[in-house]
């Protein structure tokens, strides 16, 4: 039973990186600050908030984002305060604007580029079948089949 608890606390505490010192006192501001971390990513972690990173750089985020909320910043003043700062890579769900939209549409055009190649390559092959045989060689096909 005691080793149950230690292997869920183990797991517990290894999800979220904040540590009690960088939490605020007032517990409005400090959910307003999870909402917002857990939307920003770790530049040095990849693919994780900086909520769930232990890395010192997410470290010094996750407290730079909790003073701007406290200075008075909304949610997205400090976001914005933080794209500036380090590059929308810094948001794990970028917007959909500007050069990101290409990227968000490269996906599916490539998509629909190999579908229409992988369509017209079939058409292609199935009226090459289609086209049956000339006389040359259904004339030799007869001579090897009448032997």
């Amino acid at each position: 039973m005691i080793r149950l608890a230690v292997i869920i606390w183990l797991i517990a505490t290894s999800a979220w990186a904040v540590e009690p010192a960088e939490m605020l006192d007032d517990v409005a501001l400090e959910t307003r600050a999870r909402a917002v971390s857990s939307d920003l990513r770790c530049p040095v972690c990849r693919n994780e908030s900086i909520d769930e990173s232990s890395a010192p750089l997410a470290k010094e985020l996750r407290i730079i984002l909790r003073e701007r909320l406290v200075a008075g910043d909304s949610d997205a003043q400090a976001v914005s305060y933080l794209v500036r700062r380090y590059g929308e890579f810094i948001l794990l769900k970028p917007d959909v604007t500007g050069v990101n939209w290409v990227l968000w549409a490269a996906a599916p055009a490539m998509l629909l580029l190999a579908l229409g190649a992988g369509w017209g390559a079939v058409r292609r092959k199935s009226a090459d079948l289609d086209a049956g045989l000339t006389e040359d060689e259904q004339s030799r096909l007869d001579q090897i089949l009448g032997d």
